[in-house]
C-alpha cells in the first residue's frame, strides 16, 4: 500500500463515493488500519459553496470528484484491494487539504 493510491470503495456508498484516498504514512505501513478520505462523484454533490482549499476537486480516471477531507476516517486494510491509480502528483492539493483541516492554514 502506498500513500496517495486510490482504491475502490467498498462500503454502501460507492454509488455516490466510488473511491477512497489513502492518506496514510508509509512509513505507519505496518498497521492493520489506514486513513482514508472519500472520493465523491461530484454529479451526486449537492451544489454548496465548499472551500476548494479543504475539498479540492481530483480526477480519478477521466473523472472529477470531490475530495471530502472532513469525512476522512480509518478502515481496516484488508478491505482495501487493489489500487486503480495513484493521485501522488496531487499531493499538494491533499496535503493542503490535510493541513487546513488539522491546522486551519
Amino acid at each position: 500500500m502506498a500513500r496517495f493510491d486510490v482504491y475502490p470503495n467498498p462500503g454502501s456508498h460507492a454509488a455516490t463515493t466510488p473511491y477512497l484516498l489513502d492518506v496514510q504514512s508509509d512509513l505507519l505501513d505496518g498497521l492493520d488500519s489506514r486513513m482514508v478520505i472519500p472520493l465523491r462523484s461530484l454529479q451526486h454533490f449537492p451544489k454548496v459553496n465548499l472551500s476548494t482549499r479543504l475539498t479540492p476537486k481530483l480526477t480519478v480516471q477521466g473523472e472529477e470528484f470531490l475530495l471530502e477531507t472532513p469525512k476522512m476516517g480509518s478502515v481496516p486494510r484488508r478491505v482495501l484491494k487493489s489500487p486503480v491509480t495513484s493521485l501522488a502528483g496531487d499531493r499538494t492539493l491533499i496535503t493542503a487539504a490535510l493541513d487546513f483541516l488539522f491546522h486551519g492554514y
